[in-house]
C-alpha cells in the first residue's frame, strides 16, 4: 500500500511538471530552446525556437521583446546553416525573416540598442555578399550602428556585433586594433553584465562569440599565444564554436611552433 501511495504522488507530480510546461507562455519555451540551441550549434532546434516566438509575436503582436527574440533565433539560424555547406537558400530566408522581424521590433521600440545593431550587422553582411549593395545599404547601416551606439553604450552585444563588422571590414593591422579594442570592450561589458540580475527574458549571449572573435584578431595580428588563449576561453563555455575549435588547432598547431 505505501508503494503504491508512493508511485502515485510521483504519478502527480509528473503531470503537474508536464501542465507547467506546456502551459508556459511560448516565448519562455521559445528561450529555453534557443539556449539549447546555442549550446548544441543545433539548426532545427534554433528553427524551432523560431516557431515558438512567431506564435509569442502572435499572441502579443505589440511586443517588440518578442520580435526582438525572434529576430534573434532566425539570425543564429542564418549563421549556423552558413556555417553547413550546401544551405544557403535556407541562410538567405531565415536571413530575411530575421530583418523582418527586427525592422518590426524597430517599429515598435526604436530605443532597443540591440535590434539596431542587429540590422547594422546583417546590412554588412548582405554589403560583403554585393558589395554593390553598399549605395543602398550602407548608409542604412551607419545610421543603425550610430542609434545602437547612442542608445546602448555600455550594452555588450552591441559593442560585440559592430566590432565583429569592423573585423571583417578590416584592410590592415590599424583597422584589426580598432576592432581588437572595442571587442576587448565589449568583454569588459560582458563581465559586468554576468554579475548583475536579469529577468528570465533579458538577453545574454554573444560572449564566447566574443571570445571567438578576439581570437581570430589576435591571429591575423600575429599574437598565436593570445588567440590560443581566447580560443580556449570560448570553447571552455561553448564546446560547439567550430571557429573557435579550428581556430585553436590553427594557432597550436607544429607548423605554427615552428613559425612565430
Amino acid at each position: 500500500m505505501f508503494r503504491l501511495l508512493i508511485f502515485c504522488v510521483c504519478l502527480a507530480a509528473a503531470r503537474l511538471r508536464a501542465e507547467n510546461v506546456t502551459n508556459l507562455p511560448p516565448e519562455m519555451t521559445g528561450m529555453a530552446e534557443f539556449n539549447t540551441a546555442f549550446q548544441a550549434w543545433d539548426g532545427e532546434k534554433f528553427a524551432h525556437a523560431g516557431k515558438l516566438f512567431k506564435q509569442a509575436t502572435a499572441r502579443e503582436p505589440n511586443n517588440a521583446t518578442n520580435f526582438y527574440w525572434l529576430g534573434v533565433a532566425e539570425f543564429h539560424l542564418m549563421l549556423q546553416l552558413r556555417s553547413t555547406p550546401g544551405h544557403d537558400a535556407a541562410a538567405e530566408t531565415a536571413e530575411t525573416a530575421a530583418l523582418a522581424a527586427f525592422t518590426t521590433a524597430v517599429n515598435l521600440d526604436s530605443h532597443n540598442a540591440e535590434d539596431h545593431a542587429l540590422l547594422a550587422t546583417i546590412y554588412g553582411i548582405r554589403i560583403g555578399e554585393n558589395w554593390l549593395r553598399a549605395v543602398t545599404l550602407g548608409p542604412r547601416a551607419m545610421s543603425h550602428s550610430k542609434t545602437a551606439l547612442q542608445e546602448g553604450a555600455t550594452n555588450p552585444r552591441v559593442h560585440y556585433l559592430l566590432a565583429t563588422g569592423e573585423f571583417y571590414m578590416a584592410s590592415g593591422d590599424v583597422d584589426l586594433r580598432k576592432a581588437l579594442d572595442d571587442l576587448l570592450l565589449a568583454d569588459t561589458y560582458f563581465g559586468r553584465e554576468a554579475g548583475s540580475i536579469q529577468n528570465p527574458l533579458a538577453p545574454h549571449w554573444g560572449r564566447s562569440s566574443c571570445h571567438t572573435f578576439i581570437g581570430l584578431t589576435y591571429e591575423k595580428l600575429g599574437n598565436r599565444a593570445r588567440a590560443a588563449d581566447y580560443f580556449r576561453k570560448s570553447l571552455a563555455e561553448h564546446p560547439a564554436d567550430n571557429l573557435a575549435r579550428t581556430g585553436l588547432i590553427r594557432v597550436t598547431s607544429i607548423k605554427a611552433k615552428a613559425n612565430p
